[in-house]
């Protein structure tokens, strides 16, 4: 049990990777800004940002950029809604374009970044797998303003049970497997001292036959060597078997829901919750999957139903929702999809907007991020139309900021 209550206060100092200097003053003027999810919004409001941080909010009337530089850049938000930025809490930085991301053209990567990330309003994402030494030059050059795009995390290569590569992996992911804890634990520093951010375990591998489960023991020995630097541990599930093997082993995320099977257990759904672990839905992932793989529209349609009565049943108890959609392995970029589903399991809009924004923050334990206040990091999405409407107008948007930057503009 030491492992689960540690889980709650190793995370304070997860991250330290560093964010552009944009040494810029910015101003969106005329805006519904929805300062928080809990919070009411303000009305024909000023956002004032200077040196990648918000250092004023409130009615237009009051903050006026005028009053604070010259040479401010305004953007005229009148009839738009601006939120903070969103969180992406499972992507994968492992398609053909990212390959030799040091030396990469820098216009190629930023078109795929904005096709796949920032188009979308992600200013912060989590890899959840990938090769580590292409993931920290896909992020060097982002923050070195080589490649406008979101402040990334990575947990690089995950760890796989011994002869549990899965099946729809292609034969570069031929790596070392964890057979025993002390593999484990070699494998977990080895990642950190990289690097990584995080670890990642599949649990629950998908190989020929079924589903390989990792041993509790062997996950426990990643769970040490993650929660002594203070790093989270994501673990992909798959089903019951290597949902309870993740619970055992102390990961702090699952990654995926898991539709394979009908439900969550009660007893499942009770530890998920007395262990403070955060559940990635990933539903849209789920029937693309199905699609593409030759499944019948009501193959897609019960899967998509079982990922969002798993998504309900973990939200229905106040579990911890991040969002993510598996975007990188999944080539549906699109989000509108995965809003709508969560929006069918009872999520209202701000319960979704919470997913995107402080639900992350809090449980990643980034401070300044999440929120638009004074003094908060000045990462925001403006959108075309309010998703107090529809929760797939969060898909809507016309501009993505982060550090007072805009790395993204729907023209």
């Amino acid at each position: 049990m030491r492992i689960f209550v540690a889980a709650t206060l190793l995370l304070a100092s997860l991250f330290t990777h560093t964010t552009p200097a944009y040494a810029s003053t910015l101003a969106l003027v005329g805006a519904k800004v929805y300062t928080a999810p809990g919070d009411p919004p303000l009305t024909n409001a000023t956002i004032l940002v200077r040196n990648g941080r918000i250092v004023a909010v409130g009615p237009s009337t009051k903050v006026k950029p005028l009053h604070f530089a010259r040479g401010v850049k305004v953007i005229d938000c009148k009839g738009l809604i601006v939120t903070a930025g969103f969180w992406n809490s499972h992507v994968h930085f492992t398609e053909e374009v990212w390959k030799n991301a040091a030396t990469a053209n820098a216009a190629t990567l930023e078109e795929h970044m904005q096709s796949m990330l920032t188009r979308w309003g992600f200013t912060t994402v989590f890899d959840t797998a990938s090769f580590l030494a292409n993931t920290n030059a896909v992020r060097a050059r982002v923050d070195r303003g080589e490649v406008p795009g979101p402040r990334i995390f990575t947990v690089g290569e995950p760890l796989y049970p011994k002869n549990g590569i899965p099946v729809y992996l292609g034969p570069e992911w031929q790596i070392p497997q964890a057979d025993t804890p002390e593999d484990a634990r070699r494998m977990a520093r080895q990642r950190l001292a990289g690097g990584a951010d995080g670890i990642k375990v599949f649990a629950g591998a998908i190989v020929k036959g079924g589903v390989l489960v990792m041993d509790p023991a062997i996950i426990r020995a990643a769970v040490e060597v993650a929660h002594a630097a203070g790093k989270p541990v994501f673990a992909h599930p798959s089903n019951h078997a290597g949902t309870d093997s993740s619970l055992a082993g102390g990961a702090n995320v699952l990654a995926h829901t898991i539709p394979m099977e009908p439900s969550f257990s009660g007893a499942e759904l009770e530890r998920m919750k007395a262990q403070h672990v955060a559940l990635i839905p990933t539903i849209s992932m789920f029937p693309d999957e199905e699609k593409k793989f030759g499944g019948s529209k009501e193959d897609e349609r019960m899967i998509a139903e079982r990922a969002i009565s798993q998504l309900k049943s973990y939200f229905d108890i106040g579990g911890t929702i991040l969002f993510g959609t598996d975007v990188g392995y999944t080539h549906l970029y699109d989000t509108t999809s995965e809003f709508e589903y969560m929006s069918r399991s009872g999520m209202t809009w701000r319960d979704i907007l919470a997913s995107l924004t402080v639900n992350p923050a809090n449980f990643f334990k980034l401070p300044n991020s999440g929120r638009i206040k004074p003094g908060m990091d000045a990462d925001l999405v403006v959108l075309g139309k309010d998703p107090a409407s529809d929760p797939g107008n969060f898909a809507d948007v016309v501009f993505t900021i982060r550090s007072g930057k805009v790395i993204y503009h729907k023209h």
